[in-house]
């Protein structure tokens, strides 16, 4: 059968796909925004890539009481819009055949009942062998209680296969929630069972960073506090919050996007070399990192945060976060949010490591930049150097996935001129193979049970205690700044490098 081209083969033989053993997903809020737009198409696209065995089922839970044979069509509608791989009938149709969906809300035993039957069913339909993983797409409220009544019923007993759970972020609200939720979950599932999703770190370019400083000698001697001035950690988007009003608003930027996807990068950049990618591993070099990571002790002066008013952005004149479609009129919740992190380790003392995450910013971007010292001594006179700045090595995330290096060179003619110039490396333009969605890699780890690129729990605890202060500080201020959408965030933002005598970078 033809297939799509497999970026996602076995690292020990490069010659072997990794396919997914006999087995199923249950998607709780399967009618949600991310399982129509992510998961879904990425369940199909593993299937296109032939990487999902030929019984394996997808059972969606939602409190929609869809006609059954609806249920499909709403399936494959999602999937053919969302699919990166082209598409196939003949895919669709298998995977089709796997399909079930069970309606009723969480509280609901008589729904949990038909939910039993249903898996039981797909273990003699579909062949999939007591093999079963629980996705809770949904809010992390709802957790709690998705989690008990998987216990209650009997339904992460592995008596004839393995049970696993997929939360997503965020995970908790603060240390304390956190806690209570990882205490939840661990009364029910194995640690070995429990997959924190944290999207970032399925994509390819983010596990690039480990393979740029570990794998490249010239590197990794300079990447410490000895050559590094500063790091810088960015996440804009140019969109507003959407229709994501009811989720957003009480969150802000700094839980949604810091306190995991930026917080995870910082680790990936700051920690030592592993002695192996192996999940315990690297999860033991992480923690070394965020156990050692404060706020700037002058949180006033150290962290900024604002909310987008009105402005011209991509070209249209778009509202403020106050005028979006229920959001409270005296909202303070953060549309932005920077803060300096200080890692109390003799590689990186001294070094500031600035994280910032926005809406409604100047465009699209993520990336991780760290910026050099200047030479120690340079032999050209303040003419020839005006337009230099630091050398400074700048991994971009997204879109436009790769890395630039900007370096100083000298200006043709006769004159000793020397200016910043680029040198980069795009991603997509070196490698043939498509780079997989970062969903794809991440639900064949969990039906593969591998889970390297999964947070645990101390890493989401320690997380928190970093940001708590910050979100603890922010809550007693009566006040918010703002910024105009289109733009790169408040003053306050330009005002906190200021204080360092540094700048940020316009991406």
């Amino acid at each position: 059968m033809s297939r799509a081209a497999n970026p996602l083969r076995d690292p020990r033989d490069r010659r072997l796909p990794r396919i997914a053993g006999p087995c199923s997903i249950v998607l709780f809020g399967v009618t949600g925004d991310l399982a129509r737009k992510k998961l879904i198409p990425a369940i199909y696209d593993l299937a296109n890539r032939g990487l999902l065995p030929p019984g394996f089922g997808l059972v969606g839970f939602a409190r929609q009481d869809i006609p059954a044979d609806e249920f499909p069509e709403l399936i494959r509608e999602a999937a053919k819009a969302g699919a990166r791989t082209p598409w196939r009938d003949t895919v669709w149709n298998q995977l089709a055949a796997g399909v079930r969906f069970v309606p009723g809300e969480f509280d609901d035993d008589a729904a949990w009942e038909r939910l039993a039957a249903t898996m039981q069913e797909l273990d003699e339909q579909q062949g999939t062998g007591g093999n079963h993983a629980f996705y809770l797409s949904i809010p992390p409220a709802q957790f709690p209680v998705v989690v008990q009544q998987i216990e209650r019923h009997g339904l992460a007993e592995e008596d004839t296969g393995w049970r696993r759970v997929v939360i997503e972020k965020p995970f908790g609200h603060d240390l304390a929630s956190a806690r209570e939720l990882n205490t939840a979950v661990a009364a029910v599932f194995e640690r070995h069972n429990v997959f924190r999703i944290d999207h970032y770190l399925g994509k390819e370019t983010v596990q690039n960073i480990l393979a740029f400083r570990f794998a490249n000698q010239m590197f990794e001697p300079v990447w410490n506090s000895h050559y590094v001035d500063h790091v810088q950690i960015t996440m804009a988007e140019d969109i507003g919050i959407g229709t994501r009003a009811g989720y957003y608003d009480g969150i802000g930027a700094a839980r949604d996007v810091i306190q995991n996807h930026l917080l995870q990068l910082m680790a990936l950049v700051a920690m030592e070399e592993p002695v192996s990618f192996n999940a315990e591993s690297l999860r033991i070099e992480k923690q070394k990192i965020l156990a050692n990571a404060r706020p700037a002790p002058r949180l006033d002066a150290h962290t900024a945060r604002g909310q987008y008013v009105a402005g011209w952005a991509g070209g249209e004149l778009v509202r403020g976060y106050l005028e979006e479609d229920g959001i409270p009129t005296d909202s303070t919740t953060e549309t932005f949010a920077a803060v300096r992190i200080d890692v109390a380790t003799r590689r990186w003392a001294g070094v500031p490591f600035y994280l910032r995450a926005g809406k409604r910013l100047g465009r699209r971007v993520t990336e991780v930049a760290v910026v050099f010292k200047r030479a120690p001594h340079q032999p050209f006179s303040k003419n020839d150097v005006e337009e230099l700045g630091q050398n400074a090595i700048v991994m971009r995330i997204q879109p436009d996935e790769g890395v630039t290096l900007r370096i100083g060179g000298k200006v043709p003619g006769t004159a000793m001129e020397i200016r910043d110039v680029l040198m980069d490396f795009a991603y997509g333009g070196a490698f043939v193979e498509n780079s997989p969605e970062a969903y794809e890699r991440l639900i064949l780890d969990v039906l593969l049970g591998e889970p390297p690129l999964f947070p645990q729990h101390e890493e989401v605890e320690l997380a928190w205690q970093i940001l708590d202060p910050v979100i603890d500080y922010w809550a007693k201020q009566r006040t918010i700044d703002t910024y105009t959408s289109g733009t790169w965030g408040p003053t306050s933002a330009d005002a906190m490098l200021a204080r360092d005598h540094r700048t940020w970078r316009r991406p």
